[in-house]
C-alpha cells in the first residue's frame, strides 16, 4: 500500500489490484492514456480528466500535476519508505552528494561557486562548453562545495572530477 499526500494536506492510502485501485476502502476503476501533446486522458469513477505532469523529482518521489487546469503537489511513500520513516531513517537526507564530473570533453567557461559554499538543489554550479553548446550544470541535491578541481578557460576530459561536494 502506498501513501499519497496531495498538497501536504490530504493523505490517501492507495493500493493497485489489476485494473482497479483501492483508495482507502473504496474501489476505483480507472484508465489512463498518453495523448500526442504529452498530457494524459484519465477515466476514473465515471468521469474524464485531462492531466499534465509539470515536474517530477524521482529522488524525493514528488511531482506537480495539473489536472483540469488546477495544479497539485503530490508525494508518494511506498511501503519501504514508510518502514524507513517508522525506523527514523530518511533516504532523501542520507544520500551522499556526488562529485560533479564532466560527461564529455569540453571547456570550462564559468565556475559559479566557491569552496565552502552551501548550494541548494537546482543551483547553477558551472558552465561547460562542449560540441559548440553551453551546458549549465546544476546541483542535483543540497550540498556544500568541498573543492573545485578545475579552472575557468581550461579544457577537461570525460569523467574528470570538476567539483567535489559533501
Amino acid at each position: 500500500m502506498n501513501k499519497i499526500t496531495i498538497d501536504n494536506q490530504l493523505e490517501l492510502e492507495v493500493t493497485n489490484i489489476h485494473d482497479q485501485m483501492l483508495v482507502g476502502e473504496k474501489a476505483l476503476s480507472w484508465d489512463m492514456q498518453l495523448l500526442p501533446d504529452g498530457s494524459y486522458s484519465i477515466l476514473a469513477g465515471g468521469r474524464s480528466y485531462r492531466a499534465m505532469v509539470e515536474r517530477i523529482d524521482r529522488d524525493s518521489k514528488t511531482m506537480n500535476l495539473r489536472i483540469e487546469g488546477r495544479e497539485y503537489s503530490v508525494s508518494i511513500k511506498e511501503p519501504l519508505d514508510q518502514l524507513l520513516q517508522k525506523m527514523g531513517l530518511n533516504m532523501s537526507t542520507s544520500k551522499k552528494a556526488e562529485s560533479i564530473k564532466a560527461p564529455m570533453p569540453g571547456l570550462v567557461l564559468k565556475i559559479m561557486v566557491e569552496a565552502g559554499q552551501e548550494i541548494k538543489k537546482g543551483d547553477p554550479v558551472l558552465i561547460l562548453e562542449a560540441m559548440k553548446m553551453e551546458n549549465v550544470f546544476k546541483a542535483q541535491s543540497d550540498a556544500r562545495v568541498k573543492a573545485i578541481r578545475i579552472e575557468e578557460r581550461k579544457a577537461v576530459e570525460k569523467g574528470e572530477v570538476l567539483i567535489e561536494l559533501e
